[in-house]
């Protein structure tokens, strides 16, 4: 999902919406941090003056949150339980 595919459930009053937005949101911002740093590591030049050791400690703080955003969503049958 898209970050911008989010925006009404962000707005939503609801706070279920809004969970399932910061789910799909994290898992997004996720992904591209990944996918950056797999282009750092592959020798590519960063955008900025990025330490790859810093990102990859973001990417596992990221990475442990939304495991629990994702325990949440299964908790409401958002997601399917495995």
């Amino acid at each position: 999902m898209e970050l911008k595919e989010t925006i009404d459930l962000m707005l939503s009053d609801n706070r279920k919406d809004r969970l399932k937005a910061e789910y799909w949101q994290t898992k997004a911002r996720l992904e591209k941090l990944h996918t950056y740093i797999s282009k750092l590591e592959a020798g590519g030049e960063p955008d900025v003056d990025d330490s790859v050791d810093v990102l990859q400690a973001q990417y596992t703080a990221m990475n442990e949150y939304l495991y629990f955003l994702e325990l949440r969503m299964k908790m409401y049958g958002f997601l399917a339980a495995e």
